[in-house]
């Protein structure tokens, strides 16, 4: 007998009409039909032979096309006599040891960045995230690098506006000077003077977007990413919110600054006193598979939620608003794709955000 073996890092992620398969070690997912998780589940227990005499001719040729393709994308692999156990099931438990990951910031001046060094540090944050509703100079970026100097923040993403100081001297010097700066976006970049043409230790990117906070939540295929870290976060936590912490233009700490509710101010409170709110807790561990529409989307787990958008629909019997993200025009359940704000649906919660 011959028994087909699933690799353990193989990820099959069952929607309304598809299914997405994972390879959590090449970083990469495609999509089959639904008919193929059947399959699948078969050869957990089945040997090839007993499955494939259950079917008519023609079906049998579709099976026999379908176990090649497993093989072929090296989905898993043959064995005789029995499942080769060799291969023991991945867990999908999710460790962060940090007290928080990630902090967002909107800044209107570099001031706020200083009354929140130390604690950055207290609270182990290792991902920073800056968006800045003006023009960067060089000296900033090299003040917003040595704020964080011989700290635990591993890396530090900029977004800027774009102005015409940003030259191949510029970037040269920032590619010398910095360590944790990992991503710049310009945007509002209606023409640049240089084309990207080397490499530096940061990525950097142009964009003629006006990028705004109200910009964020936007679903989209070129958003999906197969990431082992990022999948078993979105399995057992909110794929968006979890761990994260946020102030906006006018310092409110909030999950997120385009979210309404604050829980306090930098001017007045810190950080550490925030994060033992209960409340800014509770939207971490709501997942996917809780969210309305998004529970039986095949994308749910390489997908980022946003529930600083959402269509205002449903909330779950804790209060919680677990409608499906507005900015996203997926239909799991016809499997087709449209302009989400043309949708009639969502014509309601569009007013309600002032879009």
């Amino acid at each position: 007998m011959t028994y087909f073996n699933l690799f353990s890092n193989i990820l099959i992620t069952k929607g309304a009409s598809r299914i997405l398969i994972s390879d959590l070690q090449r970083n990469i997912s495609e999509l089959y039909p639904l008919e193929l998780n059947d399959l699948i589940d078969e050869l957990k227990i089945k040997p090839i032979e007993d499955i494939i005499k259950n079917y008519d001719t023609d079906s049998k040729e579709i099976i026999k096309e379908y176990i090649d393709l497993l093989l072929k994308e090296e989905y898993g692999f043959l064995s005789q006599n029995k499942q080769d156990k060799n291969f023991p099931p991945l867990s999908y438990e999710y460790k962060n040891y940090n007290i928080l990951s990630n902090i967002f910031i909107e800044l209107n001046d570099l001031s706020v960045i200083s009354k929140i060094k130390d604690s950055v540090e207290n609270l182990q944050i290792k991902y920073i995230v800056i968006y800045y509703h003006n023009c960067l100079s060089i000296n900033d970026f090299l003040e917003i690098e040595n704020y964080f100097k011989d700290s635990v923040v591993e890396s530090i993403e900029i977004f800027s506006q774009y102005h015409l100081n940003v030259d191949k001297t510029f970037i040269q010097t920032l590619n010398e000077n910095t360590i944790r700066i990992s991503s710049i976006i310009f945007f509002n970049c209606k023409e640049y003077l240089f084309e990207v043409d080397e490499e530096y230790r940061f990525t950097i990117n142009f964009t003629d977007e006006n990028l705004k906070i109200s910009s964020c939540g936007k679903v989209d295929l070129q958003y999906f990413n197969t990431n082992l870290p990022k999948v078993l976060e979105a399995i057992n936590y909110n794929s968006c919110l979890h761990q994260k912490i946020s102030i906006d233009k006018d310092g409110n700490i909030k999950n997120c600054p385009a979210m309404s509710q604050s829980f306090g101010n930098i001017k007045n409170t810190t950080l550490e006193k925030v994060f033992l709110q209960n409340d800014l807790k509770k939207y971490w561990n709501l997942t996917k598979d809780h969210i309305e529409v998004c529970k039986d989307c095949e994308f749910r787990y390489i997908c980022t939620d946003c529930r600083a958008y959402t269509e205002q629909i449903h909330k779950n019997d804790d209060g919680l608003d677990v409608s499906k993200p507005l900015k996203c025009g997926y239909n799991p359940y016809t499997a087709e794709w449209e302009a989400w704000s043309i949708n009639p649906l969502k014509q309601k919660a569009i007013r309600y955000y002032g879009m």
